[in-house]
């Protein structure tokens, strides 16, 4: 592998003769697109040039009820692209990353390159074999909490990347299931979300590669238990079982600072928790009905920094694993923007 990207060989491991992606810029690519997002709306695209790979916000695909700024948007933006970094990382290079490097380009949020060749340390070889095998779980968890080690080791991770990650005690726990269950209920009675949330819902299994289908959808909870969003509101004919889940989650939330350079940033520390998560054997679930309503947002404020919040995070040891979310092909995601790949920067 290493000479492969050194040398002669380095063009042909970045790209092929017509200027498309070479073999292992694919597989990074692939893993850049396993990345999760709202809706399953695969908010990205790529354009791979000669120095590097720019990673655009499609944002066709911004959800305008419950995104109206694209901050949920580019958290998945940046989750991406903490895969292609991961990947590169495993595949023996240094990334050198740029976030937004040339604001007045329309969507372009970032730059990764291949820095220098470097042996692929034990934690990215971790992360790279976690990403296809993440997956967001609406099942219940068993009534067992992770080790203190393991949500020491999350907290970490967020930190990483400038996050902060806060497990929240009993009280506090109780306070902001409260706040998902308001804006779930909320959002229930809201026409214009019902129909967005219908357009990224399928009824069968389908050549459509985006969207949420019926199998990622998963259980009821009983009327006042655990709070999941109910993707089920556009398909009222979908027979689910009505089950038990655990009642004392182990629930955190991340945060950052607000700007779209943040966000990004804290996509890629959310990334690097769930990633770290599935390295441990531990489910999760995103609850991010409140973020989505700025009073409620408001409300849940980092109460050591005054930080808001951008995530909130479930973590569990799952009764159930999850099924895989469908992704578009590469075809559908890497586009040129700026001409042809043997011309560019």
């Amino acid at each position: 592998m290493r000479e492969q990207m050194t040398g002669r060989h380095a063009g042909a491991w970045w790209h092929g003769p017509l200027g498309e992606p070479g073999p292992v810029l694919r597989v990074c690519l692939g893993a850049a697109v396993s990345a999760p997002s709202v809706h399953n709306s695969q908010p990205w695209q790529f354009d791979p040039r000669r120095h590097g790979v720019d990673v655009y916000a499609d944002l066709d695909r911004q959800l305008a009820v419950i995104d109206p700024t694209g901050r949920e948007m580019l958290l998945s933006v940046g989750a991406a692209m903490f895969n292609l970094r991961v990947a590169l990382r495993a595949h023996g290079r240094v990334p050198v990353q740029l976030l937004r490097p040339s604001p007045h380009v329309p969507g372009l949020m970032g730059r990764i390159s291949p820095g220098p060749a470097a042996t692929a340390p034990h934690t990215a070889r971790a992360l790279a074999w976690a990403i296809p095998r993440r997956r967001s779980n609406r099942w219940p968890f068993a009534d067992l909490v992770p080790p203190r080690e393991v949500l020491a080791d999350l907290t970490r991770a967020a930190g990483t990347e400038g996050a902060t990650l806060r497990l929240l005690g009993r009280d506090a726990r109780r306070n902001v299931l409260g706040l998902v269950r308001a804006a779930e209920q909320e959002w229930r009675e809201d026409l214009a979300y019902r129909n967005e949330l219908a357009r990224w819902t399928r009824v069968k299994s389908s050549d459509r590669r985006d969207g949420m289908s019926p199998a990622a959808i998963g259980p009821l909870a009983p009327a006042g238990g655990f709070p999941l969003r109910d993707l089920a509101l556009a398909l009222p004919n979908l027979r689910r079982k009505e089950v038990r889940f655990e009642p004392a989650p182990t629930i955190a939330v991340l945060y950052g600072d607000d700007s779209p350079e943040q966000w990004l940033r804290a996509g890629q520390a959310l990334q690097r928790t769930l990633l770290t998560a599935t390295i441990y054997g531990v489910a999760t679930t995103l609850l991010s009905q409140p973020l989505e309503i700025p009073r409620l947002r408001g409300l849940l404020s980092d109460p050591y920094t005054g930080q808001p919040a951008q995530a909130i995070i479930r973590f569990g040891y799952s009764r159930r694993p999850a099924a895989a979310s469908p992704r578009r092909p590469l075809a559908d995601v890497v586009t040129r923007h700026t001409g042809a790949l043997s011309a560019a920067a």
